[in-house]
């Protein structure tokens, strides 16, 4: 049920995944970048607030060593069924997404993606560490250590502004600012 790995044997930096084409990506290249990991989902209600605000989000800050990284994924009511090209093509045209949108991946279960076997080993939910619904949010720090994990309650912009997160971009980045 949960991952298996510890969050002490390793960071983000040393993990591959695969693009929207297949291609794989050494998420090292993110080494010294502070990253909002996130599973998204196109077909979600949460759908048009979390992109919305992510593309802000990722548009304030990506000249100051921000990144958002998104995982479609189709195990919440099968609300990502779209191809990785599908995907991406809705996230770049009606969201004006900029940041990478990686192959659909699952995040729970014994097929879970190695990026969030690590992500849930290091930073728990108030369940456990299922994930239990899209868009739930990774902070990691330049270091590749996860630091905060969001509900999907919790909107991109509130990580940035809402002090009751208890961690904030611009608290433990202000050279984000």
């Amino acid at each position: 049920m949960g991952a298996t790995q510890s969050a002490s044997e390793r960071t983000i930096h040393e993990i591959s995944v695969k693009d929207a084409k297949g291609n794989d990506v050494d998420l090292s290249i993110y080494r010294g970048k502070v990253l909002l990991v996130v599973n998204v989902a196109s077909k979600c209600g949460f759908t048009d607030s979390n992109y919305t605000q992510l593309t802000k989000l990722y548009a304030k800050y990506k000249d100051k060593g921000f990144e958002v990284l998104a995982f479609p994924c189709n195990q919440f009511l099968r609300q990502e069924p779209g191809s990785d090209e599908q995907i991406q093509e809705f996230a770049c045209t009606r969201f004006k997404a900029e940041y990478p949108i990686f192959r659909k991946v699952k995040v729970n279960g014994p097929d879970t993606s190695p990026v969030y076997k690590y992500l849930k080993a290091s930073k728990s939910g108030y369940f456990g560490s299922r994930i239990k619904w899209n868009f739930t949010k990774f902070l990691v720090g330049k270091d590749g250590i996860v630091i905060a994990r969001y509900s999907t309650m919790t909107s991109p912009m509130a990580i940035e502004l809402y002090p009751g997160t208890c961690i904030t971009i611009t608290f433990y980045f202000p050279s984000l600012m």
